[in-house]
Formats: C-alpha cells, structure tokens, sequence
C-alpha cells in the first residue's frame, strides 16, 4: 500500500521551530522528488519546498527562504522540513507530495503533476 506519512506538526510560539518529516510507504522514495505545500482554511494551497531526487537540489517560496530547510534520508525513506523562526502567518495544514522523476520538467516545481499526497500535518503558531 502507497502511503505518504506527515508527522511533526504541533503547537509553537512565534520565532520556535518545528520539523515536519514525511515518511513513505510502499514505493522508493529515491526515485521521487518530494513537494511540501501548505493549505490554511479559505486560502488556497501555495508550495513552500522543494528536493529533487536526481542531485537533490532545493527550492523554497520566497516567504520561507533562510527560515525554512529541506532535506531528504533516502535510507529511511523520509523528507524533512526545518522550520525556523516561525511566524503566525505559517499557521496552516502542511502537506508532503512525491512525484517520480521520470520526465523533465521545467517551471515551476509547484505546479507539477504529483503522483502521490500525504493526510497533511498541523502546524499553528501562536503565543
């Protein structure tokens, strides 16, 4: 059974950290490029990260860049975001997405057809 699992999140004051990991089940997470989006109620979903799996290269939404670290454990098949300095604003459901590297691709890494989504993971910032 395919799963991606999010786990992490929780209850943190302004300028704390959390770090989301996001384990997979049921396939290689070698071969797939890993996506961290975040949806908060009545707004839409925006991407905040990035990893690729061919060179491990990174990408992160201008509103999380030098808060915000992606990194990838292929022995243990699991992604993690760091998430430092957090703000209200980050207050939202977090979500992992894998997509297989199959094709090239070009534009942006957020708009790319991911064949797999976690449940999701709540992170609220809040004194």
């Amino acid at each position: 059974q395919v799963q991606l699992v999010e786990s992490g999140g929780g209850l943190v004051q302004p300028g704390g950290s959390l770090r989301l990991s996001c384990a997979a089940s049921g396939f290689t997470l070698e071969y797939y490029a890993i996506g961290w989006f975040r949806q908060a109620p009545g707004e839409e979903r925006e991407g905040v990260s990035y990893i690729s799996a061919s060179d491990g290269s990174t990408y992160y939404a201008d509103s999380v860049k030098g808060r915000f670290t992606i990194s990838r454990d292929n022995a243990k098949n699991t992604v993690y975001l760091q998430m430092n300095s957090l703000k209200p604003e980050d207050t939202s459901v977090y979500y992992c997405a894998a997509l297989l590297e199959s094709t090239y691709y070009s534009g942006s890494p957020f708009l790319r057809p991911y064949d797999y989504w976690g449940q999701g993971t709540q992170v609220t910032v809040s004194s």
